[in-house]
């Protein structure tokens, strides 16, 4: 099936964002593992694995329409030396990702492309569940404290 009109562009740049964020998730859940944060180090790894699941959905999508994913380029991967600093960084990540789906759907809608439009829509329904979950870790850390909140992260929920 054609594209229509921007829309392989528009893919192309959230799979950046995508691939971007695998980078970024992966480094900050090793950093995590590294610390002895076993808990973080699981949530942020699933969260890299889930930005892969929707590269790949990405991928076939531009497949599906004729189109060439450009895997080559990636944005900047800005890594936080602490915790705090990590979910700050990642906020702002899932914060531009969500203006750029939000963006596609607009653009979708425009152009009369519904497929691609409930995809976009389906994968910010999921960036703002997560940046509604770094929010309430940040939250967390500034009503219970930092050291508080790192020392809970220790072992592995049950």
């Amino acid at each position: 099936m054609k594209a229509k009109e921007g829309v392989i562009n528009l893919l192309n740049k959230i799979l950046t964002a995508d691939l971007t964020a695998i980078n970024q998730y992966f480094v900050h859940a090793k950093m995590c593992d590294n610390w002895g944060y076993e808990r973080l180090h699981h949530k942020v790894r699933e969260r890299s694995i889930d930005e892969m699941k929707d590269a790949d959905e990405l991928i076939g999508h531009i497949l599906y329409l004729e189109g060439v994913p450009n895997v080559q380029r990636m944005n900047t991967v800005h890594v936080g030396e602490t915790v705090p600093e990590q979910f700050k960084l990642d906020l702002k990540a899932e914060q531009e990702m969500l203006a750029l789906l939000s963006d596609g759907v607009v653009h979708c809608t425009k152009v009369g492309d519904f497929t691609t439009r409930h995809m976009l829509e389906d994968m910010a329904k999921d960036v703002d569940e997560h940046i509604d979950w770094i929010e309430t870790q940040l939250e967390t850390i500034k009503q219970v404290g930092l050291e508080n909140y790192l020392a809970e992260q220790i072992k592995k929920e049950s």
